[in-house]
């Protein structure tokens, strides 16, 4: 007669394999977001001290917002950094399961998850409750500190090299750059007529409130699910 597996066994293994390596790349990916954080704060200062008198009414500031939130206003823009408190792991179809890297130790393949958020300033200010914020960005780190970053255009190729690259202080301060400029770049677009071609009395006082209807940028891109 055949021997029953020992699931206790089984229990203990997956406890002391998957979940001590999920608690590892938890901590890691605390301590990169961390040093995102410090990124973030002496960016936004220099970019403030560089524009200098230049407009007072342009204005720079960094928000802590606890240990897995913060947010950078710059200009008209804010943007939002989340981490999620889980651990991933890339889909079998993923096109990283082709590498080595992948094959020859699926430890891997499990990621935290750090996500960036685009808004508008004038949302906050006006607390306009309605508008629409983007996901623009999303890192993923894995227990080795290499990284890939899911976005639009150079957020999506300039940081696509899972296999030899590392979340270090170059490379965050690089990602940033590249975040503040995409930001920046894309403007508000004039909605089209027939958005607003009717308005209920809950949207007029919302107007009367905060000056405008909801509204948001339009970046109008998917992620590629190759990254």
């Amino acid at each position: 007669m055949a021997e029953s597996p020992d699931y206790n066994q089984m229990i203990l293994s997956l406890l002391k394999e998957k979940s001590v390596l999920k608690q590892d790349i938890f901590h890691n990916t605390i301590a990169q977001f961390e040093e995102l954080k410090k990124v973030l704060q002496s960016s936004i200062e220099e970019v403030s001290r560089q524009f200098g008198d230049t407009d007072s009414r342009v204005t720079f500031e960094y928000q802590d917002l606890g240990a897995f939130q913060c947010q950078v206003k710059i200009a008209g823009d804010v943007l939002i950094f989340q981490m999620h408190t889980n651990v991933f792991q890339f889909e079998a179809g993923h096109h990283l399961w082709g590498t080595g890297y992948l094959k020859n130790d699926t430890r891997n393949s499990y990621v935290g998850i750090i996500n960036v958020y685009n808004f508008l300033s004038d949302s906050f200010r006006y607390n306009r409750s309605s508008d629409i914020g983007y996901l623009v960005s999303r890192v993923f780190v894995n227990r080795e500190n290499h990284f890939v970053v899911q976005g639009k255009k150079q957020l999506g190729y300039m940081f696509n090299d899972f296999i030899s690259s590392t979340f270090d202080l170059e490379s965050k301060k690089r990602f940033v750059e590249q975040l503040y400029l995409y930001a920046l770049s894309f403007d508000l677009l004039v909605p089209p007529a027939e958005n607003l071609h009717q308005i209920t009395v809950e949207e007029m006082n919302d107007i009367n409130h905060s000056g405008s209807l909801a509204t948001g940028k339009r970046l109008g891109f998917q992620f590629n699910s190759k990254v």
